[in-house]
């Protein structure tokens, strides 16, 4: 056989139903001088006779079996890098897929320039809805050849291996290969890379295409996923280390800021939004694994945080759990604190008390969120459902607390809508808040979800009811927090199935979930679906221009 201008190693582990799909997506590649590469990390089901199979179908697959189980991507890698024979290397896990051009569009890119390796866009690929999003978007938004990770060290939380397409000769210099028996290697492997190369290139064409199952049971997920392991902690510091072992030892220690900021932007980032979902025992492990690197930080990684992340940060740090997991509740979705304190000179710091430290008092402060001077539509506020209770057909009754720690609202009672928008119509439950004390207020609602609007032709999905709070002519809408855990509830509402259920994940959301039956569901929104299409809307539009 005549050498081949790429390899591709697919690596697979007991995934003999997606191996196809992903072999497929190479095997279609526009740039036909491949080899395909399997790399079985000693399967135990059917995926050797699935590879053989498909072995059989193409000369260019080639097919490679570990003895033993690895445990992980690297050794499957490394194995197949050792009889790959092209002088450019790209990597797919099993249960992904590549566009039809990405190896043309990469190899393209090498052969225009020598670069030590090429870099495209990753389109993540929710399986439950079809939703598709474009992965750390503003770093592969245009084409750009660098000369060195010093160019842009926002590269940096662009850790995926699978995005790329590397020299082998870049490789073999360096003796870069993927670091075996550990875990999230592919982020010390890139790390390495972004600061060997001399020069690579990034182009804004979709390269590599991630399927994201977001609501695996944690017992299967992939080990990224698995973030209730404390292992999965463990590894994520110690491949830190390594990073910064790394970076201390090439001579980039100029980028330790913005690796820093990465890990905390990133890697904690994703764990904290976990943290009101887990147990004391759970928490004060996971401080005893995180502090003692998290002291090791450049502080100027700190200063780039927003100020919530900042606050849930130390607290872990000040081992203050339970209000960590309340300040965690808040990440990415305009929170405010339940309280407030403030000290002789006007500063306002998260909780019930003034912090004793310097560092507490720094990242503690929360007097830049403007609590008490913000615009009223902007205002941070925090809604919480104190108790739920199931009432007759599909109505709930709540009890719903407002803390208002930037004192917003004038005392006295207060109007305010619960608002649910499964279609383009919306339900409006208006309730009146009394106040409790000083900057908290209660409220009865009784919600009656059959009401809601749906449209007539079914509505599948989910939805998560909101506060609207009045003031002056003016409105303020924020989320709608719930109890983390409670007994769903299944009701039949016209047509539709209807679940209440919690939110499962932070911030901790009352869902509502409906699903079509019936006559909705075998013919009207399945045909509502199709006409809803990209392609279907163009052609109507494009009729509509003719008839114009």
């Amino acid at each position: 056989m005549s050498t081949p201008d790429v390899t591709v190693t697919v690596i697979v582990h007991n995934d003999a139903e997606r191996l196809p799909r992903a072999v497929a997506s190479v095997r279609r590649q526009t740039h036909p001088g491949i080899e395909i590469v399997i790399s079985d990390d000693h399967s135990t089901d059917a995926t050797p006779a699935v590879a053989r199979a498909l072995a059989a179908q193409d000369p260019r697959i080639r097919l490679l079996r570990l003895p033993e189980n690895s445990g992980g991507c690297s050794a499957p890698r490394n194995r197949a890098l050792e009889i790959s024979r092209a002088p450019y290397l790209m990597f797919l896990d099993s249960d992904d897929e590549l566009p039809d051009n990405a190896v043309e569009s990469l190899l393209a890119a090498h052969r225009e320039r020598e670069i030590d390796f090429a870099m495209g866009a990753v389109r993540r690929i929710r399986e439950d809805t079809g939703r598709r999003s474009t992965w750390m978007p503003h770093l592969v938004s245009e084409r750009r050849t660098l000369d060195g990770i010093e160019a842009d060290p926002r590269l940096l939380f662009e850790h995926l291996a699978t995005s790329k397409m590397y020299a082998r000769a870049f490789l073999d210099r360096h003796t870069l290969r993927f670091p075996e028996g550990i875990h999230y290697e592919d982020q010390l492997f890139t790390a390495q890379a972004y600061c060997l190369a001399k020069s690579f290139t990034i182009i804004p064409d979709p390269v590599y295409l991630w399927h994201v199952a977001p609501r695996t049971d944690p017992a299967s997920a992939s080990i990224s996923n698995q973030r209730h392991k404390l292992s999965n902690v463990r590894d994520r510091v110690h491949v830190q280390r390594l990073i910064d072992d790394f970076l201390a030892a090439a001579g980039h220690e100029s980028l330790r800021e913005d690796k820093d900021y990465k890990f905390l932007k990133h890697d904690f980032r994703i764990h904290a939004g976990d943290l009101p979902y887990r147990d004391e025992t759970w928490l004060a492990s996971f401080a005893d694994l995180m502090n003692p690197y998290l002291e090791t930080l450049a502080p100027s990684a700190y200063t780039r945080l927003p100020r919530t992340e900042r606050v849930v940060l130390q607290l872990v740090r000040d081992r203050r759990f339970a209000e960590a997991q309340l300040a965690a509740r808040g990440l990415g979705h305009a929170v405010a604190p339940r309280q407030v304190t403030t000290d002789e000179q006007g500063r306002a710091y998260w909780g019930d008390r003034v912090p004793t430290s310097s560092p507490a008092r720094r990242e503690l402060d929360v007097t830049d969120l403007d609590l008490d001077t913000r615009p009223f539509p902007s205002a941070l506020f925090r809604h919480e459902i104190t108790n739920l209770t199931q009432g007759p057909g599909a109505s709930v009754d709540l009890v719903v607390r407002t803390y208002d720690p930037g004192l917003r609202l004038p005392v006295g009672p207060h109007h305010a809508d619960l608002l649910l928008s499964p279609g383009r119509r919306r339900l409006t439950v208006p309730f009146r808040l009394t106040p409790v004390r000083p900057g908290v207020y209660e409220a009865h609602v009784h919600l009656d979800l059959a009401a809601a609007p749906l449209p007539r032709h079914g509505f599948e999905g989910t939805r998560h009811p909101v506060v609207r709070l009045h003031h002056r002519s003016q409105t303020n809408t924020a989320v709608l927090l719930a109890p983390l855990s409670f007994p769903s509830c299944t009701a039949q509402v016209p047509h539709h199935r209807l679940t209440l259920e919690p939110e499962g994940r932070t911030p901790g959301r009352l869902q509502l979930h409906w699903h079509p039956t019936g006559p909705t569901a075998k013919l009207l929104h399945p045909t509502a679906r199709k006409l809803a299409r990209p392609r279907v809307r163009r052609a109507v539009r494009f009729l509509r221009s003719v008839w114009r």
